[in-house]
């Protein structure tokens, strides 16, 4: 039994052992757990103490986070203003209305930003976070408008409102050229009042009034301007008219700006249509400034909000803006009208770099001749062909309308493209200038066109000139023809492809004032025309084009009279009030402008209008600038082109053919002046040993009698060793006396001096009696021949000297004596030859100086005398044995 209690004893002992083990960890969590909840309840209060102090820093933390985020972001408004109002503000953009005047930008200059007030900014003192109230920096509030988008207005006040659009307007207009903003005005209420003081404006074209009813014609027409401006003007090279005018440094359009204000509500397709604007004006030059009308909001979308002089600018953000003062009504009218008076005086013309290549002579002309002329009211080039078709081209305008000045820009831009073995000019003036005389090379500018072959200037009188090109470029054409018959082509494309070594360049003649070539119903008239018909004909094909212009070609009785000649003519450019040269129905000329040009290539059909403004070229500056470019760089085998200057006296000392002389000459030929050629060349006339080889000077004029002789004896002399040849020199003029004793010196030193006594002894000595063939030449060169007839009348030893002088004059040629005279009228050469009737033979060349065709009949072998009017310093001069008609020459003059 103890056993058995002992053992529940231990049991129960180790149970309640084990009980108090729990009990002791229990009680040592429960007091665990109890102080961890006393520490949290501690921290708890603690946390509780402090929570005030941790929010009022977090706020101040917060505030002063907000505080510099303001700051900040106000130094960025201030920064930009400052920056926009410093850099593309300037001048009339930006400047006090009190010293304001218009600067316009300079050429490729982008548009400003316009200033409409005073941004006022808080101003942040350094150390403080926050800005001081009431003290503020300033900078110009600016609002963008021309290339950059709109403007609209809000407002509450009229006043307000009326100066920023009067603002607006005026900085935009003194900040552009002149005449490059279109303005038009829709004000239905106050019918035009709101824009009253631009009024100046609206005679010029540079501002439109809009009526009552009027926004929906307004609005479409912008829209289709847009349109146009898209197609023709940017066709996809350009994003924005802004674009184009920096990339080309041209702008080709005026910006159109339409100020809105007020009306009724817009209608569903007003609205449409103020919404494409918005979108899409101002990449084409359109922009709207609008007031009264509620618009979208666009990002082109410039909103002012105005309180009377106040105002929120979306740009600015909330920054105030204090109004400028609206510009002085007359500070707004004077600029006006001085805008409108230099529009009104015409537009600028385009500017003559425009058209030159970036890199000369790049061009080939066997196709054709293609160039600019000028631009397109877009901005574009203009360029005209002549080639196949049109061949030719005929240009009219009244004196003053740019004639000359638009052949200069064609050539320029002609000489350019095609070097001088592409390209051949030729140049004819028939008016009294010089027009073209800078092409060649002159005393104060040595250089001259490369491509030029032939100038003529001041040949007004010298209509034999103008026949002569022609006659020239008919040979040519026949050459040209042959070449190509040889080759078995037809055009001049073809003729160069198979001869690729020959020398084949296009040609283009120019003829100013061609119409004086033409006039009269003179046998010159008639072949020049006929010459031109063929020209015209036949020059297309094989690279010859005629370019003939003039002031008015509606009279011009020889053009119109051959419709087969003007018919070639298909190339018309017509400047402003040209007559008949376009169709009778295309009237395109009578609104030009200045600068400008209508250019047709068929025949002046309506349809085929293409209006060009035509460059400055005629400055001499400008085109000297071309023309030394394109000189120094003249192939090494091109000379000088040939001057014919009607007005110029030539002389015999700088004649190539007299230059060319030389002695040991078979048969000496004596220089008489110069002929009116394309090429420069003398009068000759050879003295063979054949019968008539004597000459007769006709006239009174003293001058023009003696520098012939003087020619003829000092080109005779030159071919002549000394002592080779005998002269004789009788003067019985006392007002020849200087000329003859100046030629006696330069001949050589043995020639005989005789006058009329000395001419009657003299004559009897060289009777031919010698044996031909024995005798050196002789050469008798009488001055005023006619004066000696009373002592050469005189009968001595069976003869008298009239009678010697016809044995002289009829044998002497074949034994080398040949007689060089002066008479002072025709019928005292007759007395001395044996009076009426008496045969001509022996006289086979004359000179007339002032002597009427009708009074050559005896000298000329046809019935009736020459076509001849006399006209100071010409000569008409005809050898039997080498003329079919007489041909007009220049005398040299007296000075050598």
């Amino acid at each position: 039994m103890p056993d058995v209690r002992t053992s529940v004893v231990e049991t129960v002992r180790a149970y309640l052992s084990r009980a108090r083990a729990a009990a002791r960890i229990h009680q040592d969590g429960a007091k665990a757990d109890l102080a961890a909840t006393q520490a949290r309840l501690e921290r708890v209060r603690q946390a509780a103490a402090q929570r005030p102090a941790r929010a009022a820093a977090e706020r101040d933390r917060r505030l002063a986070e907000l505080d510099a985020r303001h700051t900040a972001t106000l130094a960025d408004l201030a920064r930009r203003a400052s920056l926009a109002g410093g850099m593309r503000a300037p001048g009339a953009a930006g400047e006090p209305w009190a010293t304001w005047h218009p600067t316009p930008a300079a050429r490729g200059e982008p548009p400003d930003l316009l200033r409409v007030g005073e941004i006022r900014i808080p101003r942040a003192d350094a150390g403080r976070p926050r800005p001081r109230p009431g003290t503020f920096d300033t900078a110009p509030a600016l609002v963008p408008l021309l290339d950059r988008g709109h403007v609209a207005l809000v407002d509450n006040v009229q006043q307000g409102g009326d100066a920023v659009v009067a603002s607006l307007l005026l900085r935009a207009l003194g900040r552009t050229a002149h005449g490059q903003i279109d303005i038009t005005g829709y004000d239905p209420e106050r019918l035009g009042g709101g824009l009253a003081g631009f009024a100046p404006l609206a005679p010029a074209g540079l501002l439109t009034f809009v009526g009552p009813g009027g926004l929906t014609p307004l609005l479409d027409g912008l829209v289709d301007h847009i349109r146009r401006i898209n197609e023709t003007v940017l066709a996809g090279d350009y994003a924005s008219l802004a674009e184009m005018a920096a990339r080309t440094g041209r702008r080709p359009e005026p910006w159109r700006v339409a100020v809105l204000l007020g009306g009724d509500e817009p209608s569903r397709h007003e609205r449409a249509q103020l919404d494409r604007i918005l979108r899409t004006g101002a990449a084409c030059g359109v922009h709207l400034i609008v007031r009264g009308i509620a618009v979208a909001e666009h990002e082109t979308v410039e909103v002012i909000r105005v309180n009377g002089y106040r105002a929120e600018i979306s740009g600015c953000g909330p920054l105030p803006v204090q109004l400028d003062p609206p510009p002085p009504a007359e500070l707004v009218t004077a600029t006006c009208r001085k805008i409108a008076d230099r529009v009104s005086v015409g537009p600028a013309p385009a500017v003559f770099a425009n058209l030159i290549p970036d890199a000369f002579w790049t061009e080939h002309s066997a196709a054709g001749l293609t160039a600019p002329v000028g631009d397109s009211p877009e901005g574009r080039p203009v360029d005209v062909t002549l080639a196949d078709y049109p061949p030719h081209a005929l240009i009219a305008g009244p004196s003053g309308t740019g004639k000359t000045n638009l052949i200069y820009a064609w050539m320029g831009a002609l000489a350019a493209r095609y070097s001088p073995e592409e390209l051949a000019f030729y140049l004819l003036d028939f008016k009294e200038g010089v027009s073209f005389a800078r092409f060649a090379p002159g005393r104060r500018d040595p250089s001259w066109l490369p491509h030029v072959r032939l100038v003529g200037v001041n040949v007004n009188t010298d209509r034999e000139f103008g026949l002569a090109l022609l006659r020239f470029l008919g040979r040519e054409l026949r050459r040209r023809a042959d070449a190509a018959k040889e080759h078995e082509v037809t055009k001049l494309s073809e003729l160069r492809h198979e001869d690729p070594e020959g020398h084949w360049p296009r040609v283009v003649a120019v003829i100013d004032e061609f119409q004086i070539l033409l006039t009269g119903r003179d046998a010159l008239a008639q072949e020049a025309a006929t010459l031109l018909e063929d020209l015209a004909r036949r020059g297309r094909s094989q690279g010859i084009h005629l370019i003939l212009a003039s002031q008015d070609v509606s009279g011009i009785e020889a053009l119109w009279g051959r419709p087969a000649l003007v018919a070639q003519f298909t190339l018309r450019i017509a400047l402003p009030k040209a007559r008949r040269i376009l169709h009778e129905a295309n009237l395109a000329a009578e609104t030009l402008p200045r600068h400008h040009a209508v250019v047709n290539a068929d025949s002046g059909a309506p349809d085929a209008n293409r209006v060009v403004r035509i460059p400055a070229a005629s400055d001499r500056r400008v085109w000297s600038e071309l023309q030394h470019k394109l000189w120094q760089d003249r192939p090494p085998w091109l000379g000088p082109p040939r001057l014919f200057d009607g007005d110029a006296v030539p002389r015999l000392a700088s004649s190539p053919d007299f230059l060319a002389l030389g002695p040991d000459v078979r048969d000496p030929v004596a220089l008489l002046g110069e002929s009116i050629d394309v090429q420069a060349r003398s009068a000759r006339l050879p003295l063979t040993r054949s019968p008539g080889r004597n000459l007769a000077v006709l006239g009174t004029r003293v001058d023009e009698a003696c520098a012939v002789l003087a020619a003829a004896a000092r080109s005779l002399a030159r071919q002549h060793a000394d002592g080779d040849a005998r002269f004789s020199v009788a003067c019985l003029d006392p007002d020849a006396a200087a000329t003859a004793a100046a030629l006696r010196a330069d001949l050589p030193a043995d020639t005989g001096w005789y006058d009329a006594e000395g001419l009657a002894a003299l004559l009897p000595s060289i009777d031919p009696s010698l044996e031909s063939g024995t005798a050196r030449p002789h050469y008798l060169v009488v001055f005023a021949a006619d004066a000696a007839a009373a002592r050469l009348a005189v009968r001595e030893g069976g003869r008298t000297g009239h009678e010697h002088l016809r044995r002289v004059l009829n044998t002497g040629p074949e034994r080398r004596t040949h007689v060089l005279g002066w008479w002072r009228s025709v019928n005292r050469l007759r007395d001395d030859l044996g009076g009426t009737g008496s045969r001509t033979d022996a006289i086979g060349a004359w000179v007339a100086l002032d002597v009427q065709g009708a009074d050559l009949t005896g000298f000329f072998p046809q019935q009736g005398g020459p076509a001849w009017y006399p006209r100071p310093w010409r000569a008409l001069y005809f050898d039997r044995a080498r003329h079919r008609t007489p041909e007009v020459v220049i005398p040299y003059g007296l000075g050598g």
